[in-house]
């Protein structure tokens, strides 16, 4: 295939020849015999993005759920009215808020949904809630979990980090994955890693799966569990970091967290931490200092850095993953709940790059939005959804917006580009980096492309869909 007159980064403009999945020629080419061609007409060609923070089988469950959290549901009537769907089998929610309607419990629920059981999905995916018909059917087939709050006298219906548990209860399948690579593809993501703790081998093989038939294109970085190995990935999912996920409210001991550390290290894998509080990542870094640093140990979110966090985090060459569009989807309630203080440590993007920390970007979908573009929009403006700032300072140009979604997912130090050699995964736009840049938008994806094949074209109509066969 011939890319011709496409616009390449810095502004120059060339064709460029795909063949057998990689890059192999860019300059002034002639098109050879019966060459497939697509004429970019000066759009800009870039490598594919990549997410690198996502959870799919939560993305893919969440699109086939009801939404009863801000910004679709904001106040207790319109959540009583997003639940008011008819049926008898099991009704699924997410992104909820206590913003909304408080902290939920089994007998706030009952008055809503009476009779069909109910589950709800906390937004930071740590918490879910049950209605009386829910509890019922889950505590019929077996004992209850730790993490099933009993407030002494019943069981309140709130569960805690029991995803593991409630998936087996439920003896559910992962569910299929074609929903979220059509997205992803019409984003011009080629990539992605996969950030559940819990990814073992069961996971893997179902992710193995879902690429080998094409439902997944995106290549795939699987973090998760210490004993999720190499044995049980491929070429198409290949193994990535141990996830190591915190809660401030039950942190590990100082020698298991470092113990975990140095198991994940002498299997050659670094190790992902989610740090989501100040306490969070002032551990983790007590935790790293203990255990030693290796290249891909990486902090996931970062949510809350202080100056003396960010210059350690520096000098131990640990990488941060952030997610900047949480500044526009969640900045108003950070205003409203965050003291003032802590406020210009939220989401830091520039502190971090002016240390030299190796900063990417990924969407945390389903607990965020999972097109890259408006991550990368919010990493410039750093803008609330009202239109207020939110640490300013720590914007981004629209070129370093950019660049969290090009890092290279096994060694995110490097940044991908278009050159011979390089794998053809590649994301066309409709215009120019000096068209794009000052209106950072997946409305201008035009196509993109896995191994030289055409995964998505938008029409000129502005439709899009999605394309199985052009090489």
């Amino acid at each position: 295939m011939l890319i011709r007159c496409a616009e390449l980064e810095g502004g120059g403009i060339a064709d460029v020849r795909v063949e057998r999945g990689f890059i192999t020629g860019i300059g002034r080419l002639d098109a050879h015999d019966n060459e497939p061609v697509v004429e970019a007409s000066g759009g800009l060609l870039l490598p594919g993005l990549h997410d690198h923070h996502i959870h799919v089988a939560a993305l893919a469950a969440s699109l086939n759920s009801v939404r009863c959290g801000p910004p679709d549901v904001a106040d207790n009537e319109a959540f009583a009215a997003s639940l008011q769907i008819p049926g008898n089998d099991w009704l699924r929610a997410t992104g909820y808020h206590e913003s909304v309607a408080g902290m939920l419990d089994v007998t706030a629920l009952d008055r809503i949904v009476p009779t069909r059981p109910l589950r709800i999905q906390h937004r930071s995916g740590r918490m879910w809630f049950f209605n009386s018909a829910g509890l019922d059917r889950l505590l019929a087939k077996g004992p209850a979990p730790l993490g099933l709050e009993h407030d002494g006298s019943r069981y309140t219906g709130r569960l805690f980090d029991e995803d593991a548990w409630l998936q087996r209860t439920l003896g559910s399948e992962p569910p299929s994955f074609a929903q979220v690579g059509a997205l992803l593809a019409s984003r011009g993501v080629t990539g992605l890693t996969e950030m559940s703790p819990a990814n073992d081998a069961f996971m893997a093989r179902h992710f193995l799966k879902e690429t080998s038939t094409q439902s997944l294109p995106q290549r795939t970085v699987l973090a998760g569990r210490l004993d999720l190995s190499k044995a049980d990935t491929s070429d198409r999912v290949v193994l990535g970091p141990a996830k190591l996920h915190l809660h401030e409210a039950a942190l590990p001991s100082l020698e298991d967290a470092t113990d975990f550390i140095r198991r994940a290290h002498e299997q050659g894998r670094g190790v992902a931490v989610h740090c989501a509080t100040e306490v969070e990542i002032i551990f983790t870094l007590a935790v790293f200092k203990d255990a030693g640093t290796i290249p891909g140990d990486r902090i996931e979110h970062a949510s809350i850095a202080p100056d003396a966090a960010v210059e350690d985090i520096a000098n131990a060459g640990i990488a941060v993953v952030s997610q900047p569009h949480f500044i526009s989807e969640r900045g108003d309630r950070y205003l409203a709940d965050v003291d003032a203080d802590a406020r210009p440590l939220l989401y830091r993007l520039r502190a971090f790059l002016d240390a030299d920390v190796t900063l990417a970007a990924g969407s945390d979908a389903p607990f965020g939005n999972f097109d890259p573009w408006a991550s990368m929009a919010a990493a410039v403006s750093r803008q609330t959804e009202s239109g207020a700032s939110l640490g300013e300072s720590e914007a981004l140009t629209p070129e370093q917006a950019l660049d969290l979604f090009l890092r290279d997912p096994n060694a995110l130090n490097r940044r991908r580009r278009i050159a011979i050699g390089a794998p053809a995964d590649l994301c066309l736009l409709d215009r120019s980096w000096a068209d794009a840049r000052g209106a950072l938008s997946s409305a201008y994806v035009r196509a993109t492309f896995i191994d030289g094949r055409m995964i998505f074209a938008r029409n000129s109509n502005n439709s899009s869909h999605r394309l199985e066969g052009m090489t």
